[in-house]
């Protein structure tokens, strides 16, 4: 993620949909494809390692007119700031540790069938982009039965 091909396309569906790109807006999309998954006040001290004179509120009004174009999405993991990632990431779930607090990713697909179960039960349209999904991460799991944790590779 965060390379320069997927920001020249950001840049370029901003242009396109009639805003221009503005020294604020690209730090944020640059930000916000260089972290990932963060909250506003990571992507607002990402922006001002480079441009000092940004502030909380920019950053706030430009990740909602990010949102609305459709370039940017956001997750609510829990009672905090929620986080941001670019929209052309694949959709996927996040797995949030209540123990470590570690969030990782896991295939959208995973949820196939309870998706389609409300959508055939109750008429639901799913969307799992938004999805937080709270328990206990493997290794807090081994830590807490006493096993030896298994090896992960790096993500």
């Amino acid at each position: 993620m965060g390379s320069t091909d997927e920001h020249v396309d950001l840049t370029k569906e901003l242009r396109a949909k009639g805003y221009r790109m503005t020294p604020a807006r690209q730090l944020v999309l640059s930000a916000v494809t260089g972290l990932e998954h963060a909250t506003p006040d990571a992507i607002c001290a990402e922006v001002q390692r480079t441009a000092s004179s940004v502030n909380l509120s920019t950053v706030y009004r430009t990740l909602e007119l990010l949102e609305e174009l459709g370039l940017v999405t956001h997750t609510h993991l829990g009672h905090g700031a929620p986080i941001y990632h670019a929209a052309a990431e694949k959709q996927h779930l996040h797995l949030v540790c209540r123990v470590c607090g570690r969030v990782t990713e896991a295939q959208a697909a995973i949820a196939d069938p309870l998706v389609q179960k409300l959508r055939t039960e109750q008429g639901f349209e799913t969307d799992v982009g938004h999805f937080a999904i709270f328990g206990c991460c493997a290794d807090c799991v081994s830590r807490a039965a006493g096993r030896p944790q298994p090896r992960r590779h790096p993500e």
